[in-house]
């Protein structure tokens, strides 16, 4: 994974309703905003949800609120076929494919179809099986750590790494699990937390409403966003409502690339595009009044004015010491 620039993952997750065809869109559309990955989530529905199991309150808002969990979930998902397709469809459009395994037997299946790069979602920060069974992959990890406080990522990291993956091909992305998360609980500056506490490359997911909070994670050094998308916010479905729609994150990533380009490089000097302004903007040493040849320069006979094309104003107090070696109109650059 190249860390050039801001690593942005469009988040389909199960915005395609369990539909091939608007799978397929979604990554067109992300094509054409400019991401670097779109990423689906891989389940089989009985091995993440039991039967009994409830939803988020959010959930209810946006499905139907008589179902339990596993109905809803069961609907969304993608079998093996469907993967191979979604990832042949990718290397055609020239996008990462990246799916969230929520159960073992996904995480295999992603393994077998190779992908390089495995993603923990928040709710599996506490799983050690889970977390052993990725880190063993000895792959590139991208751990959420929604809900979680300093230890219990501690722990994570100390599963992955001790199952073989090496903390320098771990980021860290903070995140909060809320649909929408209120502005209150964004918390952003948590994500430079984790990177002080750990050594870790930091990211951060994002589930607000908007593109601003994303934009300012890349300002405050995140490697890697990650953010939902839809192709309709009023389409039926858990996660839609709190999804941008493709010109959302078009808009999305142009700010987050042009903050890139804006971060720079650290180094505090005259930038190309206004050294012209230089002789323009500061100031010279010119004649307050008519000066005579020999009289000494002073307080009274000397100031600064634009442009700077003459002796520069940091010689004020040297000048001040010398005599006029020609006669100077007023307003005229002094020259020694």
């Amino acid at each position: 994974m190249s860390y050039k620039k801001t690593f942005t993952i469009a988040e389909a997750g199960v915005n395609h309703n369990g539909s091939l065809e608007l799978a397929k869109k979604m990554i067109d559309e992300a094509v054409a905003a400019g991401v670097d990955a779109v990423k689906f989530q891989t389940f089989k529905a009985e091995k993440v949800v039991s039967r009994y199991a409830p939803k988020a309150e959010y959930q209810k808002k946006t499905t139907t609120a008589s179902e339990f969990q596993l109905e809803m979930v069961k609907k969304l998902e993608l079998d093996a076929a469907a993967h191979k397709t979604l990832i042949d469809y990718c290397k055609n459009k020239n996008i990462r494919f990246l799916s969230t395994p929520f159960d073992l037997e996904s995480i295999d299946l992603l393994s077998e179809l190779g992908l390089d790069i495995f993603k923990i979602p928040s709710g599996e920060i506490t799983n050690p099986p889970y977390l052993r069974k990725i880190g063993a992959l000895k792959k590139e990890t991208i751990l959420s750590t929604g809900m979680a406080d300093l230890g219990e990522i501690e722990d994570a990291l100390d599963a992955l790494t001790a199952a073989g993956t090496k903390l320098k091909d771990i980021t860290v992305l903070h995140c909060n699990t809320a649909y929408p998360t209120p502005m209150q609980d964004v918390n952003l500056k948590a994500m430079q937390t984790i990177a002080i506490a750990f050594g870790v490359r930091v990211g951060y997911s994002d589930h607000t409403l908007g593109i601003e909070i994303p934009i300012a994670a890349v300002a405050m050094g995140a490697t890697v966003i990650e953010k939902h998308f839809t192709l309709d916010k009023n389409m039926e479905g858990p996660d839609h409502g709190a999804s941008l729609e493709a010109d959302e994150l078009k808009a999305m990533v142009r700010a987050m690339r042009n903050i890139e380009k804006a971060l720079g490089n650290g180094i505090k000097k005259p930038s190309p595009s206004e050294l012209k302004n230089i002789l323009i903007a500061r100031k010279g040493i010119v004649a307050a009044r008519n000066i005579r040849k020999g009289e000494l320069f002073t307080e009274k006979n000397l100031t600064l004015k634009r442009p700077g094309t003459g002796i520069t104003a940091m010689r004020w107090d040297e000048v001040l010491k010398m005599k006029a070696t020609r006669d100077f109109n007023a307003d005229e650059i002094i020259d020694l």
